[in-house]
């Protein structure tokens, strides 16, 4: 069952917090800039910060006290934001449309939701409403768009790309979707899918491993999706063929790594096009990254998408092809800044080396990393941490993060640095955000030593949404048989 209530008002309440400190502090009225907040390369622009002292969302003419939203329904907490989600695929889409429009690129764009990134409702159909195609790879994420279709989510002219290996039932999916009018292209992986689907009548699409590396976040030396470059001119004519489909990584550092591997499947394309002239599309995958520290500015999304199209243009313009249409599966690029994860400072001890302290704190968390932000211990990855309240706070405690279960991975020491916190000394009550928490790890979450998931909460025009309630006791133990 949902329940509403009206976002609070801005909280008038006022803290005093010792203002001596002989760390480095914010200046007078720098609060914002200390924190990261309202930057739009940061992915943080919707927030600020109230009179207060505590983090605030701004939507439109509504705007969100986290503070108060917290103190109403508890901790741990998953906040999810759909209007940023619109934002931001309007945003990407109109872009590329531009720019394709300004530098005289004749293929059309279409953006393709990795549904992986984040397969939530409250996710998938904010990005279909602003015009958003599907990416799925999995026979069950396939089984959501059926779902949606049956249930009359989207428009019946959506194109859904189909990804990841082929079971059997898999297949069955994609001809019965096809054959109920909906325009969905299975991405060939290795042989005996295209032996599968050699009989197909839909268009499919073929992948290539390209043999390029770039810096990125996750890196792999070995890929065992799609098929080698030479494999794949080797094929010759495929039938239906229209999409050539390729992804080179995660969260790629730099616009050179989306630049670099254009050009090698421009060349590639051209050649396979000589046999298969139906194929008229280039899928570049995902990979646009996230700022998740926030201590470096990343590419703008404006800056990677001109460059994009800007070397499509130049590569296929040198080769005499026709433009093809192009498509990106940008995922967490969409989704990750849409949520964020609010916690409760518990406890604190003493951080110690060798028997001696260094002035260093834990600071305990009521959930888990382990569990809810599973990315933390998996890929190590570093998030930005802010106070929900005492944001205007200038004395900082050097600290690290210890989750609720008994590990000792269940942790969060950004890399071997400190996260810089109010002293609880000064804090009858602490509370902390985790910024771009949206992309995946709701689907990797665990329940490790049975702990229960966040609640999650939707707050949109104004009001604050439960769609998944803080899981009990006796619910978490039903999971597992009891």
């Amino acid at each position: 069952m949902t329940t509403s209530a009206p976002v609070a008002p801005v909280s008038r309440r006022r803290r005093s917090v010792t203002s001596k400190s002989k760390q480095a502090k914010p200046k007078k009225n720098g609060f914002k800039k200390f924190w990261k907040l309202g930057f739009a390369e940061f992915n943080t622009d919707h927030f600020d910060i109230s009179p207060d002292g505590e983090l605030l969302v701004r939507e439109g003419h509504f705007q969100y006290n986290i503070y108060d939203i917290i103190k109403k329904y508890g901790t741990s907490t998953e906040i999810v934001f759909p209007t940023i989600i619109e934002n931001r695929v309007r945003d990407l889409i109109e872009t590329f449309n531009a720019y394709c429009k300004i530098l005289g690129y004749k293929g059309k764009f279409y953006y393709h939701y990795a549904m992986k990134a984040n397969q939530n409702k409250e996710f998938v159909l904010p990005a279909i409403t602003e015009g958003a195609n599907l990416d799925v790879a999995s026979a069950n994420e396939l089984f959501l768009v059926k779902r949606m279709l049956e249930q009359d989510k989207f428009h019946s002219k959506i194109r859904v790309v189909c990804n990841g290996p082929k079971t059997e039932r898999y297949v069955q999916l994609i001809e019965e979707l096809r054959a109920k009018g909906l325009t969905v292209v299975p991405i060939i992986e290795n042989q005996a899918e295209l032996d599968r689907l050699k009989k197909f009548k839909g268009e499919v699409g073929i992948r290539v491993n390209l043999d390029i590396r770039v810096a990125a976040h996750w890196d792999k030396r070995f890929n065992q999706f799609g098929f080698t470059e030479s494999e794949v001119l080797r094929l010759g004519k495929i039938r239906n063929l229209s999409i050539l489909h390729y992804h080179i990584s995660t969260h790629i550092e730099t616009i050179e790594g989306f630049v670099k591997p254009i050009k090698r499947a421009a060349e590639l394309y051209a050649k396979l096009r000589e046999k298969n002239p139906g194929l008229d599309t280039l899928d570049i995958g995902g990979g646009a990254g996230v700022p998740f520290e926030k201590k470096k500015r990343l590419y703008t999304g404006k800056s990677l998408i001109s460059q994009i199209v800007r070397s499509a243009k130049k590569h296929f313009d040198r080769l005499g092809v026709k433009h093809p249409n192009l498509i990106v599966e940008w995922g967490s690029y969409v989704v990750a800044p849409a949520q964020i994860t609010i916690y409760k400072i518990t406890a604190e001890k003493t951080i110690t080396g060798n028997g001696k302290s260094n002035g260093k704190k834990w600071y305990v968390i009521d959930g888990s990393f382990m569990n809810d932000l599973l990315d933390t211990w998996a890929i190590h990855q570093r998030w930005h941490i802010v106070p929900v309240n005492y944001l205007h706070t200038r004395r900082l405690q050097p600290a690290w993060l210890a989750g609720s279960s008994c590990d000792a991975d269940d942790r969060y020491t950004a890399g071997g640095t400190y996260v810089p916190l109010p002293r609880l000394e000064d804090c009858p009550e602490l509370y902390i955000a985790v910024f771009d928490t949206g992309a995946y790890q709701d689907a990797l979450a665990s329940h490790h030593c049975l702990l229960s998931s966040p609640a999650k909460l939707l707050a949109t025009n104004g009001e604050v949404k439960i769609i998944r309630r803080r899981e009990t006791p006796e619910e978490v133990g039903k999971l597992f048989g009891w």
